[in-house]
């Protein structure tokens, strides 16, 4: 008998999810958008500062770096930001959301501050490898918290536009750049490390935002903490309905848990290879196409234009401007079509649309028929589509995997993905740049192109239908009591 009792309260039902799940928009949403989905602007921002900077880095008489070695430096950037999402993410999911995001962000201010101090190329590898890991571990952080605090029917919606923001950062890169850079205004070698140091020191603004975040309750629950995840549902409905009024009423049921330990990598594995075989593959496939895509193109865009079109290392944030702000654009634009339209349709379509067009251009830039603006607008188009594509991994793994092990899972995911596209696409781009044959160029082009084809594929085989569904229904928590 007293095993039975003990057994019983082990098990809890609970309604966070569809308490949280209910809840209108409001001012608290707002506040965990600008609070936690800073982190893809300051990834924008970093990277759009090595890109728009590479010039003037590959300039100064204190580093005076090749072309390969600015790319060897943007994979340190990426290799850190592996080996940072793979430690952070493993202790999100066993400590919580809220003291990793603070973690995450002391570590990326102070490393980044320290780049703008490099003294030769390993000084400024290792810096950006230290940076690539705060930024990493946020990733895993950030998306699993946002998303367990977003209601269903947003999600994707929301997940789509905070990853989106990282063009925001880009052209504030671009736009920093262009002053950083200008002779008239500060020293170049000056004007770059100034730039490293104040996007590190923008971290302070982050940390303050951040104090006013709660926990998620939906890890709390999945925790055997189902009084904490009340506690704080309640403060947050409290808040809400002082605002709005009173709140409609809950779409389902309460779910029922078993309290149990925290998950563990064997349970993460298990789950990955056999129960969610198909969600993994699916997994990878987006990850890593849009990886090496995105950053084969986008590390070594300033390169592409002062080599190839002539343009002047001090102007390049001009060109990147646009581009970026297309980027903005298609998650803000196309993202509400992830909710109503659905997630397999719209993944498949921009994921297809922009390999195409990546082709096209590809093959353009070969026969010598885009001047450096033209090249520029074929890009913004192009990455209009790849940019909501990109996102949507993210949301896609998000999304297929139980609360428990959420944050590894998206770890494992972007360190995966990141160290197959990411890491080897700025490399093979700059070594083909420094060769200076547009015919190698063009070849790693078509191969962009074909992965992101590839990836269409792949969602349209194995995509699931996710969207205005409770995380809980689309993947069920490992805690879940089936009795």
């Amino acid at each position: 008998m007293r095993q039975g009792q003990q057994a019983a309260a082990q098990v809890f039902e609970t309604s966070v999810p569809a308490r949280m799940d209910r809840l209108p928009w409001d001012r608290f949403h707002w506040l965990i958008i600008a609070a936690l989905g800073i982190t893809w602007t300051l990834d924008g921002l970093e990277v759009t500062l090595v890109g728009s900077l590479a010039g003037a880095i590959h300039e100064s008489p204190s580093l005076a770096l090749s072309e390969t070695q600015v790319g060897l430096s943007a994979s340190a950037y990426l290799i850190g930001a592996v080996l940072g999402a793979l430690f952070f993410g493993w202790l999100t999911d066993r400590v919580g959301r809220r003291k990793i995001f603070f973690v995450t962000v002391i570590v990326y201010m102070i490393s980044s501050v320290a780049t703008g101090f490099s003294w030769d190329f390993w000084s400024f590898a290792f810096f950006r490898a230290l940076t690539g890991a705060g930024i990493g571990g946020e990733y895993a952080a950030v998306n699993s918290a946002i998303q367990e605090m977003i209601p269903a029917r947003r999600r994707g919606t929301v997940d789509l536009a905070v990853n989106g923001t990282f063009w925001a950062g880009a052209a504030i890169g671009a736009l920093s750049a262009l002053v950083v850079l200008d002779p008239a205004i500060i020293d170049p070698e000056i004007g770059w490390r100034a730039a490293f140091v104040v996007g590190g020191a923008l971290a302070f603004v982050i940390m303050l935002l951040r104090s006013w975040v709660p926990e998620s309750p939906r890890w709390l629950m999945t925790h055997g903490k189902p009084g904490e995840a009340d506690h704080v549902v309640s403060q947050i409905e409290a808040q809400v309905e002082a605002r709005q009024g009173p709140l409609p009423p809950l779409e389902y049921g309460p779910v029922r848990l078993s309290r149990r330990g925290k998950a563990t990598m064997r349970e993460v594995l298990h789950v990955m290879l056999h129960r969610q075989r198909r969600r993994t593959v699916l997994g990878v496939t987006l990850m890593a196409c849009q990886a090496f895509c995105y950053n084969a193109i986008f590390f070594t865009y300033a390169l592409i234009l002062t080599t190839f079109q002539g343009v002047p290392a001090n102007e390049v944030g001009w060109y990147i401007l646009p581009f970026a702000l297309g980027n903005l654009l298609g998650p803000l634009l196309l993202g509400p079509f992830f909710d109503s339209i659905g997630r397999r349709t719209m993944i498949t379509a921009t994921y297809a649309i922009s390999g195409i067009l990546m082709a096209l251009s590809g093959l353009a830039f070969q026969q010598g028929w885009l001047n450096a603006w033209e090249q520029t607008l074929a890009w913004t188009v192009i990455f209009f589509f790849a940019s909501p594509a990109a996102s949507a991994a993210y949301l896609t793994v998000g999304e297929s995997f139980p609360l428990e092990m959420r944050a590894i899972a998206i770890a494992i995911f972007y360190a995966f993905g990141t160290g197959i596209g990411g890491v080897a696409g700025p490399a093979l781009f700059g070594w083909l740049i420094e060769g200076g044959e547009r015919t190698d160029i063009t070849l790693g082009f078509l191969l962009a192109a074909a992965l992101m084809v590839l990836a269409a594929f792949a969602e349209w085989k194995l995509g699931f239908a996710a969207e205005g569904r409770s995380l809980e229904s689309v993947a069920a928590p490992l805690s879940t009591h089936e009795g």
